[in-house]
Formats: C-alpha cells, sequence, structure tokens
C-alpha cells in the first residue's frame, strides 16, 4: 500500500523534523532540500525512508544539530573539512562548495571531509557543479555492511560514487551509483514488502549466496557490485575501497569496519581511527581543459549517439546516465511522491514524537 504525497508536502514535514531536532532554519531547508531530492528522483531508499534514522543518531547525541563546520587544512586546489558532527546533509553541500570555490580560482578543487553523517544521495552534492560548467564528483564511506571478495567479514560500505557532467542542449550525464550489486537502502525496500532479494546481492554469514533479504540481520553481509569473483566481485570491492581511502583515511574519518553505524540501536566500532563518517568531493571546471561551450556541443553529440544506439531485443531505447533520476523527478514533481505504508508509520512515530502535523 502507498499513499501519494506532494514534493511540498514532505518538504515542509522535513523542514520541521530538522527545525525540531535543533538545526537552524536556513539549515533545516538545506538538509530537507537534500533529503526530499532522492524521493523526487526516485531513490527512496534515500529520502524520507531516512528520516527517522537522523532522529534517532540525534537522539543518541551522534548528530550535532548546531555544527561548526570549518576548514581544517587546506591548499590552493585541495581542503580538509571537518563537519563537527553535523548533518551530512548539511556538512556535504558545504564541502562541494568549498571544492568549486577552488576550482573556480585553481581549475580543480577536491575536497575531503571528516567528522560528518550520512549525506543523502551523492547525486545531489556533484549536480552542485553543473551550473558553474564544471564537472562534479562526490563520493562517501559508510556502515560497514559489505564483504571484500573471498571473505564473510563486513568491512566496507556501500560507498557510493557520483559524477555530474555538463551538456549544452542535453540534459546532464549524471552517474550515482553504489559499488555493491546493490544498495542497502534497496534491500530495506524488500524487507518492508516481505520479498526475496534476488541472487547476487546478499551473503549468509557463512558467505554462501541466499535471497533472505534480511540476510544482514543474521549476521550476512552485501555484496561488492559483481556480486562474486567469476562476475567481477573484485572489481567492486576494489572501487568501494578507493571510496573509503579517499573519503576517510585521506581526511581523517573512521574507515573500513570502523565506519560509524548509520542505525544508533548499532553500537560504535571500538578503537575507532577517526572522526565519524568521511566525504570526498571533486569540481573540475572544464575550461580549465577546452572551452566550455565547445566541450558540452561535444557531450551533446556523445550523449546524442549513445541515445542511437542499437537497442538489444527486448529493450525500447539505450539510456544514458541520469536519464531515469530525471524523468522521475518530472512526474513526480507533477503527479506526487508515493509513500510505501511502513514507512509513512515511521513519519507518524516522528510527528508525534516532535508534535509535529503529518
Amino acid at each position: 500500500m502507498e499513499k501519494i504525497y506532494s514534493y511540498a508536502q514532505l518538504y515542509e514535514f522535513t523542514v520541521n523534523v530538522f527545525k525540531a531536532m535543533g538545526c537552524s532554519d536556513a539549515d533545516a531547508a538545506l538538509a530537507a532540500t537534500v533529503l526530499i531530492s532522492a524521493d523526487a528522483r526516485g531513490i527512496d531508499s534515500h529520502g524520507v525512508a531516512r528520516l527517522s534514522g537522523y532522529v534517532r543518531l540525534w537522539e543518541a547525541k551522534r548528530i550535532n544539530a548546531t555544527p561548526n563546520i570549518k576548514i581544517v587544512h587546506e591548499t590552493p586546489s585541495t581542503a580538509v573539512v571537518d563537519g563537527d558532527a553535523g548533518l551530512g546533509l548539511v556538512v556535504a553541500p558545504f564541502a562541494m562548495q568549498v571544492a568549486i570555490d577552488k576550482a573556480r580560482q585553481a581549475g580543480t578543487g577536491w575536497v575531503s571531509v571528516r567528522n560528518s553523517n550520512h549525506f543523502g544521495i551523492a547525486g545531489y552534492h556533484a549536480m552542485m557543479a553543473l551550473q558553474h560548467d564544471m564537472i562534479g564528483m562526490a563520493m562517501t564511506n559508510a556502515s560497514a555492511l559489505v564483504a571484500p571478495t573471498f571473505s564473510v567479514e563486513r568491512m566496507l560500505g556501500t560507498n557510493p560514487i557520483a559524477v555530474a557532467i555538463p551538456a549544452a542542449t542535453q540534459p546532464a550525464f549524471v552517474a550515482d551509483f553504489a559499488t555493491t550489486t546493490a544498495a542497502n537502502g534497496k534491500l530495506e525496500i524488500l524487507q518492508r514488502k516481505n520479498a526475496d532479494a534476488p541472487l547476487g546481492w546478499v551473503q549468509d554469514k557463512e558467505g554462501r549466496d541466499t535471497t533472505d533479504a534480511n540476510a544482514l540481520k543474521q549476521s550476512g553481509a552485501l555484496l561488492p557490485l559483481g556480486s562474486d569473483r567469476e562476475h567481477g566481485s573484485h572489481k567492486g570491492y576494489a572501487l568501494g575501497s578507493i571510496v573509503d581511502i579517499f573519503s576517510a583515511v585521506l581526511s581523517g574519518a573512521s574507515y573500513g569496519p570502523w565506519a560509524p553505524p548509520f542505525p544508533a540501536y548499532v553500537p560504535m566500532p571500538q578503537n575507532m581511527p577517526g572522526e565519524g563518517l568521511g566525504h570526498f568531493f571533486g569540481a573540475m571546471r572544464v575550461d580549465a581543459f577546452r572551452p566550455a561551450d565547445e566541450f558540452k556541443q561535444h557531450m551533446d553529440n556523445w550523449i546524442d549517439r549513445f541515445r542511437k544506439a542499437k537497442p538489444a531485443q527486448g529493450y525500447e531505447k539505450v539510456l544514458i546516465p541520469g536519464d531515469p533520476e530525471r524523468e522521475m523527478e518530472a512526474a513526480r514533481m507533477k503527479s506526487g511522491i508515493p509513500v510505501v505504508e511502513a514507512v509513512a508509520e515511521d513519519l507518524k512515530t516522528v510527528a508525534q514524537k516532535f508534535n509535529i502535523n503529518f
């Protein structure tokens, strides 16, 4: 069962929740914008379904609603940002803006972040660069739920990567993907529907393939992109490791199995080597490489040619990264955002907690 809500309804409610947590009006509005962008773009696992999780982290004193986000080290083209345990939904846009500002001056900007929390969808932050004729990159480490190839131990997060590239008349190229076969949020959606997971998404505690969507609750693990060695899981393992190192080892955040878990009820790892979750952002000014208009015209040509690629039997067309989310956003902003019953009930509980109307 689902109920349809307008973007405005979900946005207003989310702003009120963040304000009730103690966020400033500006931070509450920004956090809500980032969070609801996931629902609008059809990434339901990272939108309002996560709101109660942020509330529980705040209740556990793991989220600082009034952080002093600051640059703690920098060069003309790089910086390290300390998020002061703030909402990643607020810390990440601050850091991405630093990367953009540095790219404006130096051609490229690279920012690593420590002491942060879950930052929503990576694509939102990467796309901030588009309006400046820049290429944007965003990545983050996350709760350790993923077993490296040949292991049963959970060592990495889903560790997404997003890259946004501007075009001229064509919509921007926006790749936003987890480095696992499936993001944990998709597993949570299956759990709410009491449905099985496809083979290759998870393994049980012995390292065997399973379709049990609840495998993580029984000491199982998510699988790296590729699912097993024969299908290239070592590549997903490598990608997830790169994200972990760029986001956390480089910044001073906690990495690997020490990354702070998103569920507030999961105990924090012992002997954590850093502070909070880590992120990594990049911005590259296109005209640092070639004239921006010329580049964007060629991006149009690239996109147009790939759209015209002959589809395989049974498929209507070839998609460009970002197409499904853009099309979903257009539809949902017009007709509303579906919220499954389990999430709606979760939001009602949050509303009662803060005495807010939902």
